[in-house]
């Protein structure tokens, strides 16, 4: 049986209602109509899609201290060496990954670790593979540390996605593939790793939240 993420307990409800009575109008004053069948059609069809974007799948969390997990479900869209202006004001590797409204939204913890800084950025709304949407787009950064290294984790939201919903604060320790947040309706997720990272992945592959291996810290 497929578990539903708690944040979808709400719309789910109220797109599954609004169908539930356009149908029954439809069936009661235009039981003959040519659009009957395509209207009920589309209809229960947004209302499956509204349903499978909710889904929370269990994710079987690999074992590894120095492994690196993907954040979230999607396609990696950049691998690069940046500058972090944020917090570590040094030379990081970013990765990227965008989620397309079919994949699952729920965002998870890459490593184990204690929740160093967190912080929440106002901002626009650009289409979430623009460049600029990981600095001017709404967003938060999230600094997870343990023992052996840090990295920073930023949620941004796209062109659809108008919510960032998050779960932690400063303080809060957190273990790898754990849920920290959810964000509706299409966004990205960044991660900024150290440069002795030995990255598994490359540009335009699948990943898999909580349980593809994105990388490893060198010894």
């Amino acid at each position: 049986m497929m578990k539903i993420h708690k944040e979808g307990y709400r719309i789910i409800f109220v797109v599954s209602f609004c169908v539930l009575i356009l149908n029954t109008v439809l069936y009661l004053y235009f039981p003959k109509s040519p659009f009957f069948l395509a209207l009920s059609m589309f209809s229960v069809f947004v209302c499956l899609f509204i349903i499978s974007f909710f889904r929370n799948p269990k994710r079987l969390i690999p074992i590894g201290d120095n492994h690196i997990l993907a954040s979230a479900d999607g396609k990696v869209v950049v691998i690069e060496e940046v500058e972090e202006i944020e917090y570590f004001k040094d030379k990081r590797l970013q990765v990227s990954i965008f989620m397309s409204p079919a994949n699952v939204h729920v965002n998870r913890s890459p490593i184990d670790g204690e929740v160093k800084y967190f912080k929440y950025h106002p901002g626009k709304y650009l289409v979430a593979w623009h460049p600029k949407s990981s600095s001017d787009n709404e967003r938060t950064s999230m600094v997870i540390e343990n023992e052996s290294f840090a990295v920073l984790v930023r949620q941004i939201a796209g062109k659809l996605a108008r919510r960032i919903v998050y779960y932690v604060e400063e303080g809060d320790e957190i273990e790898r593939g754990e849920e920290f947040g959810f964000i509706k309706f299409g966004s990205r997720i960044d991660l900024f790793l150290p440069l002795n990272t030995k990255l598994n992945v490359e540009i335009g592959q699948k990943v898999r939240g909580g349980e593809t291996i994105i990388g490893e810290l060198k010894s």
